[in-house]
């Protein structure tokens, strides 16, 4: 390969760079890699890129995170204090949503039926709502049991809200522990769940046209 095609080369791979670059501070929201494709042309490695241009911004102020399926600048862990400032929030979490997410973050997919038997109490929809609108929680399908119950996951806005790359990267027990999240009287055999990061599992169904609109009925929170 001569000098001259060498240099081709290079131009075009920085000319892909900074198109990603400008794509991925210009969204408010991580991008997929298949969002960005098409701005590059047919053919072109956009994960490859996508790790050449994460290398490039380690050790910077502003860093190249993974987020799911999704890509997304934003500010270094050891320097997010500098950015940080007392904000209200004007709906917090109730305990009853904070409990439902955790239930949903570590035994996705779960029904509301599932949820319940873990809360021990009646889930309300509009707790799930809240967390929907919230973008944290999503429909995913339809069991494969009697009444074909909605099963609900995370999205990657929760991974980009709580700084998970992905669901693996939630704690675990001894790090729960620490925390003081669970008490230290606990079974000795007692595990966390494996959350199930994938589209749809072997007992799940796509879900219906009509999920588009209320799935289920209205119920008041316990």
């Amino acid at each position: 390969m001569s000098p001259d095609e060498d240099d081709e080369i290079g131009d075009v791979l920085r000319r892909h760079l900074r198109i990603l670059e400008a794509l991925l501070f210009a969204s408010a929201e991580p991008l997929r890699a298949s969002d960005m494709a098409s701005y590059l042309g047919e053919g072109v490695d956009v994960a490859g890129l996508l790790l050449t241009l994460q290398t490039q911004y380690e050790g910077r102020g502003v860093n190249l995170v993974r987020r799911g399926d999704a890509w997304a600048f934003r500010t270094a862990e050891d320097l997010g204090f500098l950015l940080r400032r007392e904000e209200h929030e004007t709906r917090p979490l109730s305990r009853a949503a904070l409990e439902t997410l955790s239930i949903i973050a570590y035994h996705q997919p779960a029904t509301r039926a599932e949820i319940e038997e873990v809360r021990g109490v009646a889930t309300g929809k509009g707790t799930l709502d809240l967390l929907m609108e919230a973008g944290w929680v999503r429909m995913r399908g339809r069991r494969r049991t009697p009444g074909r119950p909605v099963t609900y996951g995370t999205t990657d806005a929760f991974l980009d809200h709580f700084g998970l790359e992905t669901l693996l990267d939630l704690p675990g027990l001894d790090e729960l522990k620490g925390a003081g999240l669970l008490s230290g009287r606990l079974p000795p055999d007692l595990q966390i769940p494996l959350p199930f990061d994938g589209s749809l599992r072997d007992d799940e169904d796509p879900l219906d046209p009509a999920d588009l609109g209320d799935p289920e009925p209205e119920d008041e929170e316990t």
